[in-house]
């Protein structure tokens, strides 16, 4: 059995463990046994509709979500060259943010508020894209620090321009309505919405992006190299920026802006499985999600049964994991 293999199968026992605890704690937890009965013969007792009706739904929703904000942190830091990217470079939680608060204080339905989420990250990330389109050609023969931080820039740029928007809305918005707008800026998976589209999307990404692999293993040592082994570098960097973007759309229409797990796992498992990004973009899908999962799990059982945001969580358990692992690659 190879490297790769092993890797994935104990990463996959994890994720399943994580499932496994998703499911059974909260409010009211279930015994293995009868969580086990819930789930393969349903017989319409309280078990089995809190199992499918409540906790299934957001637990798909929460492992889908981050997969595939740590599939797009693994993208965007092959992209930049930089183990320090983030999924959220390209402005796109801003414009989701804007999308999504604007909905809410229409007064839209949560599909309306998912759909405008998705409309406002992709906006967002094309005209990152149209802004740094020149340095996307022109990187493919120079030194990827002439074009990354002029992507970062225009990134940065947009996001100050969707706080002031972001701040705009929320002072015009009644206070009824504020404390749902604040949880969805802070990350919220309570609507369990989205878990089937996530998963989908997320195997898809991964099955569209492992087949890059190797020439994303080329394209670390620098784009003068790749283009002189073989890579299309610019079709390969459109491609990257393509990828990570859908799939922090897609992400952040499920759970918001859910920060820190696109940036802490991808630099984790480097540093504990290497840099070949062909056993690592599929570990960065299962371990990621595995994380938000675990995250989930804790914001709506720590204070049970009021919940917070899985957002604030990433964050406290992010800034001290990534401090920790920045000072042991350091030693």
């Amino acid at each position: 059995m190879s490297r790769a293999i092993r890797i994935w199968l104990v990463l996959a026992a994890l994720a399943a463990a994580a499932m496994a605890v998703a499911l059974a704690l909260g409010s009211q937890a279930i015994a293995p046994l009868a969580l086990l009965r819930a789930l393969l013969w349903p017989d319409g007792g309280v078990d089995a509709q809190i199992v499918h009706l409540l906790r299934l739904p957001r637990a798909l929703a929460a492992f889908g979500t981050g997969g595939l904000l740590a599939l797009a942190g693994a993208l965007m830091q092959v992209l930049l060259r930089n183990p320090l990217a983030d999924p959220y470079v390209m402005g796109a939680s801003g414009g989701a943010a804007v999308g999504a608060l604007a909905a809410m204080l229409l007064g839209l339905g949560a599909a309306f508020t998912q759909g405008a989420a998705f409309a406002g990250a992709l906006a967002s990330t094309a005209l990152v894209f149209a802004l740094a389109r020149r340095e996307f050609a022109a990187a493919a023969v120079a030194d990827p620090g002439v074009g990354a931080p002029r992507l970062l820039l225009a990134g940065v740029m947009l996001a100050a321009l969707w706080t002031a928007l972001v701040t705009l809305l929320l002072t015009l918005s009644p206070e009824a309505r504020i404390r749902g707008m604040l949880f969805w800026l802070a990350g919220d998976l309570s609507a369990g919405s989205g878990g089937a589209l996530t998963l989908v999307v997320l195997l898809g990404l991964v099955l569209a992006a492992w087949p890059l692999a190797r020439s994303l293993n080329v394209m670390l040592r620098g784009p003068v190299i790749a283009l002189a082994l073989g890579v299309h570098v610019v079709a390969l960097r459109r491609a990257l920026f393509v990828l990570a973007s859908l799939a922090t759309a897609v992400a952040m229409t499920s759970s918001g802006a859910v920060g820190f797990v696109g940036l802490v796992v991808p630099h984790a498992l480097r540093l504990a499985i290497g840099n070949d990004q062909r056993v690592l973009l599929p570990a960065c899908a299962l371990a990621g999600g595995t994380l938000l999962l675990l995250a989930d799990t804790a914001a709506r059982t720590v204070i049970a049964p009021q919940q917070l945001p899985v957002g604030l969580l990433t964050a406290l358990l992010g800034v001290p994991t990534f401090l920790a692992l920045l000072l042991g690659s350091r030693r």
